[in-house]
């Protein structure tokens, strides 16, 4: 079995709309900070020095949000109610959603904007797939080629809301892009509402889930390497953060050979 990483990695250098910090207490210092943390809580006397090195362990720690890096939205993101009930947080999931067959469609040529029902079902049709029942469908938009500036979060597509209901029908109920978002940029969204008054053209992909219980998973890279649309597994297991609206996912391929 091959394992092919679909991940973005969280990285401080690269631009962000909420940027990350990352401090990185050296093996030294945490040697240091043990010494001191023994002798607070416990009344303990040790000499960092007497460590191989004078070194302990080293510790990193991050602020970011939970949908920084490639993460899995939870129902609870799209709204506190639901037409279904209360929506579920991320820690409430169920597990066998993410680990499955899956499918990815290749929709490289549609260019900022928004995707259509049509364009996802002539994509299904051109590479003779039709999902079944907790099948993954991955976007290949190839906006991931602007991870890290400012352009991913402006040039890139995301879907209507008759494509994501379209993928819920067939029981699809994980829904994956290499988008930063399943929605079409804010710019996009927010200029078509203001010229057309539609409040459809807000947030479909997203306020679906208000309506139909599903996750996505966003900031996905890669999915070129993938050799055939089908025929391969996915796992791509949140990060179980009590009460949170979204998790972090190493997100894999699992492909027999």
């Amino acid at each position: 079995m091959r394992i092919i990483d679909l991940s973005q990695p969280i990285d401080a250098s690269g631009w962000e709309p909420d940027p990350i910090t990352h401090e990185v207490m050296t093996p030294a210092e945490g040697a240091r900070h043990m010494s001191e943390e023994m002798r607070e809580h416990f009344g303990l006397e040790f000499d960092p020095a007497e460590l191989p090195g004078g070194e302990l362990l080293s510790l990193d720690t991050l602020t970011l949000t939970s949908h920084t890096g490639t993460h899995v939205d939870a129902p609870s993101h799209y709204g506190s109610k639901s037409e279904y009930g209360v929506p579920r947080h991320i820690d409430q999931m169920p597990l066998d959603w993410f680990l499955r067959p899956a499918v990815v469609l290749d929709l490289t040529d549609a260019g900022v904007g928004v995707i259509g029902v049509d364009r996802i079902k002539a994509e299904l049709d051109r590479i003779g797939y039709r999902p079944r029942p907790l099948d993954i469908v991955l976007l290949r938009t190839g906006a991931d080629r602007h991870a890290g500036t400012p352009r991913y979060f402006t040039d890139f597509a995301g879907l209507d809301g008759p494509a994501v209901d379209h993928l819920l029908d067939l029981g699809v109920r994980v829904i994956g892009t290499d988008a930063w978002s399943l929605d079409a940029p804010f710019t996009h969204m927010i200029e078509r509402y203001q010229r057309t008054s539609d409040r459809s053209a807000l947030w479909p992909a997203h306020f679906a889930g208000r309506r139909r219980e599903y996750c996505q998973i966003e900031r996905l890279t890669r999915l070129g390497s993938l050799e055939q649309p089908f025929g391969f597994k996915v796992a791509c297991f949140p990060v179980k953060i009590a009460g949170a609206g979204a998790g972090w996912t190493r997100a894999v391929a699992l492909v027999e050979e």
